[in-house]
């Protein structure tokens, strides 16, 4: 009950024990995206820089030419080669390059393409079980906002964290 005590941390010890011994999860987070534009090769950067304990996997786009830009920008934007493990095989090109990155052995599916493709691959990730991070919008439609709205249900069913991108609502400029 000293107040001094919480100097030297024995209180935070006692309170979460598990915590404070825990062994870290050695384990990577492979990180796919779909679209490797502008806003995908943004994203995967964000992605990468956010924690320590995780690897770009996976990419994929309708056309080869964005995957080979996207991964240069991202790989100078990072400055970590560690995190960096897309094999040629793991760089996916076409219209169906989503379905391959989502079965490639991700945890978390970053979909950047454009948004009238956006609810069926939102769709196909959770379906496949896998974590997203979509962006705005999320579809241009209305059957595409019933897609989605089904999709958010099926990832709250499977507890799945499904993020999407948020505008400013302002800027001073």
């Amino acid at each position: 009950n000293d107040p001094s005590d919480l100097d030297r941390g024995w209180t935070a010890e006692i309170a979460f024990p598990s915590l404070l011994r825990a062994a870290p999860n050695s384990d990577k987070l492979r990180i796919g995206f779909i679209g490797c534009g502008w806003r995908g090769t943004g994203a995967a950067a964000q992605a990468l820089r956010a924690d320590s304990n995780v690897e770009l996997w996976a990419m994929g786009d309708a056309f080869a030419g964005p995957i080979e830009n996207s991964l240069n920008s991202v790989k100078a934007a990072v400055k970590d080669d560690k995190k960096f493990n897309v094999s040629p095989e793991r760089k996916f090109v076409g219209l169906d390059a989503y379905e391959k990155v989502i079965k490639s052995g991700v945890d978390l599916v970053i979909l950047t393409s454009p948004p009238g493709f956006r609810p069926g691959h939102l769709r196909a990730a959770v379906e496949a079980g896998k974590h997203v991070f979509t962006e705005k919008p999320m579809a241009t439609d209305a059957p595409g906002v019933r897609s989605v709205i089904e999709s958010v249900k099926i990832a709250k069913q499977k507890n799945l964290a499904l993020v999407a991108g948020f505008c400013w609502r302002y800027d001073y400029a």
